[in-house]
C-alpha cells in the first residue's frame, strides 16, 4: 500500500473514533478482522510496527447478532509523527465500542 492512501485510511480511522493514541500506540477497533488486516498494511507501510492483535469482546449488532470487537496495537517509532498530530486535532480518548465514550 503506498503511504498517501495508509495515511488517508488512518485519518478517516482516526475522525470515525475507530483508532485513538494511547502514549506513543495507536490503538485500533474493529468488528471485522480484514479491516485490521488493512490496519497492519498501513502501519507498515508508513514505517510502524504491528505489534498485536486481540479479540476483546463480543458486541450485539442489531437484535439478533453478536460479532467480535477487535482491538490492534501498533507504533508508528516517533512520538510526534503527524498522524499523532492529526488524532490531537480531530480524535478521541475514547473508541466508537467503548462504554466511556
Amino acid at each position: 500500500m503506498l503511504p498517501p492512501i495508509a495515511r488517508k485510511k488512518i485519518e478517516c480511522w482516526i475522525r470515525s473514533r475507530h483508532l485513538i493514541c494511547s502514549g506513543n500506540f495507536f490503538i485500533f477497533e474493529t468488528l471485522e478482522y480484514p479491516t485490521v488486516e488493512t490496519f497492519e498494511k498501513c502501519v507498515e507501510s508508513l514505517g510502524g510496527t504491528f505489534i498485536c492483535v486481540h479479540p476483546i469482546n463480543k458486541v450485539w449488532i442489531g437484535n439478533h447478532r453478536k460479532v467480535i470487537l477487535y482491538r490492534a496495537k501498533a507504533s508508528l517509532h516517533t512520538p510526534n509523527h503527524e498522524l499523532k498530530q492529526y488524532w490531537i486535532k480531530y480524535g478521541s480518548f475514547y473508541t466508537k465500542f467503548d462504554e466511556r465514550g
